[in-house]
């Protein structure tokens, strides 16, 4: 016999990491690994650790020339890695 208050697994979910405060960082966390999609392998091949501290995004580059490009597309990344997960969550980049 099935009661009629079900809910699905998916919804269940959603609700907990909502009312634990947990949506913003798996945002963060997906935001992350989406790093070499948006950016290409090339691109990701010369950055690395990448974190969050207080809506900014620190990636460092080992390369002083990708590190340039970057600094031009800062504000089109950004934009890009936002889209990703549906909501503002970097305000600003910055490239050591």
């Amino acid at each position: 016999m099935r009661k009629n208050n079900t809910q699905s697994i998916s919804d269940v979910l959603r609700s907990y990491t909502r009312e634990n405060k947990l949506d913003r960082k798996l945002n963060e966390l997906d935001l992350i690994k989406s790093w070499e999609t948006v950016m290409g392998k090339t691109v990701a091949r010369y950055t690395g650790n990448l974190y969050i501290q207080n809506s900014t995004l620190f990636v460092e580059t080992t390369s002083p020339i990708v590190r340039n490009e970057l600094l031009m597309m800062r504000e089109d990344i950004r934009i890009r890695l936002n889209e990703v997960v549906g909501e503002e969550l970097i305000k600003t980049i910055v490239f050591r």
